[in-house]
């Protein structure tokens, strides 16, 4: 990740309805949803969800993939894991207590194996 993929990704973000596609996406890994779905789902006319699936995917942020009549939309996850590491990789300045808060937010909520979430 450098400095124009992350203003580009920060950029497709910065937009209420991709923001929303993208975290119905992290919702619905690892098996993604079909455009249509997503714009029922989130109520936006298709040719609409086109366009913002088309930005978002430009940035490498969501894949597409084609299976009969659906496109698939899926989260990048190793894309959405190299963004965030370039936005935080200086945290703190050496100072891994300033960090911690945040990486205990990060941490999941919930147990493996399918557990309800606490």
């Amino acid at each position: 990740m450098d400095i124009e993929s992350s203003v580009a990704t920060l950029s497709a973000l910065a937009q209420p309805t991709r923001l929303e596609v993208f975290r119905l996406l992290v919702r619905s890994e690892p098996d993604g949803l079909p455009a249509g779905e997503i714009a029922r789902l989130l109520g936006v006319p298709h040719n609409t969800m086109s366009s913002h699936l088309n930005i978002l995917n430009r940035t490498g942020l969501v894949t597409s993939e084609r299976l009969g009549r659906s496109i698939v939309y899926r989260v990048d996850m190793g894309v959405v894991r190299g963004f965030f590491v370039y936005l935080l990789k200086d945290c703190c300045d050496g100072r891994p207590e300033l960090c911690q808060p945040l990486l205990e937010d990060l941490t999941p909520c919930c147990q493996p194996t399918g557990a309800a979430c606490v």
